[in-house]
């Protein structure tokens, strides 16, 4: 499906364009040696990131249809982890999330081809970002990976105060940039959030799926890797 008449393309961050789980997965790699998890009875990194990934999944959810806080948030995808190893989360020192919430977002990996695909796109369309991250840690992302001069405009759901899938934070960010829900495409990871987010007010969306997951029947297309986008567009 090509897409005719389309002038605006929106792209999610996280897991979109910022591969947050290498992103988290380094970070984490650094800090289980520097607080020494192992003396916690934690067996290994990789198991504990495995915890938190799948912690935190559930939890961005949540804080999407906003069930939880920001706040909220960022306190119990750590503590459920902690507890799943069954270390109670008060023994743990409180720097560890602050290093964690400063060193995250200064890390760099994006998916493959990220640059190379938007530069292509930016030929011919005007790109825009609408992320439900927060509003700090994507500016540090954007700035730390040189991505701000591919987007016209950046919309973040904690400063608009509507998270995806909320019909108002994409009526709010075709209204910032300009243009219209029918020239309008969203690219994203969160079927939830993104792509049913982007249907449900007419917006045509493209499903990112790097990890080759099965594809819903009402999801109309999907993309394996973002340099197939140049092909679409």
């Amino acid at each position: 499906m090509q897409h005719a008449g389309k002038t605006d393309i929106f792209f999610d961050l996280d897991h979109t364009i910022w591969d947050f789980e290498k992103n988290a997965a380094e970070t984490l790699m650094e800090l289980f040696d520097t607080y020494r998890f192992n003396s916690f009875g934690i067996a290994s990194a990789t198991v504990f990131i495995d915890t938190y990934n799948r912690n935190n999944h559930r939890l961005w959810a949540l804080y999407h249809h906003g069930k939880i806080t920001k706040a909220e948030l960022r306190v119990a995808r750590f503590a459920d982890t902690f507890r799943e190893f069954g270390v109670d989360p008060k023994w743990f020192p409180t720097a560890f999330e602050e290093d964690y919430l400063r060193l995250c977002p200064q890390k760099t990996n994006l998916f493959p081809h990220a640059h190379e695909t938007l530069a292509h796109l930016q030929q011919k369309y005007t790109l825009h970002l609408i992320s439900n991250g927060f509003g700090d840690a994507s500016e540090t992302k954007v700035t730390a990976c040189d991505l701000k001069k591919y987007f016209s405009t950046i919309v973040i759901s904690e400063v608009v105060g509507f998270h995806k899938p909320h019909p108002k934070i994409f009526h709010h960010a075709v209204g910032n940039a300009n243009t219209t829900i029918t020239n309008s495409v969203m690219i994203g990871d969160s079927l939830d959030a993104d792509i049913r987010g982007a249907q449900n007010v007419g917006m045509d969306a493209i499903y990112f799926n790097p990890n080759n997951a099965e594809v819903p029947p009402d999801v109309k297309q999907s993309i394996n890797t973002l340099e197939e986008l140049k092909q679409l567009f």
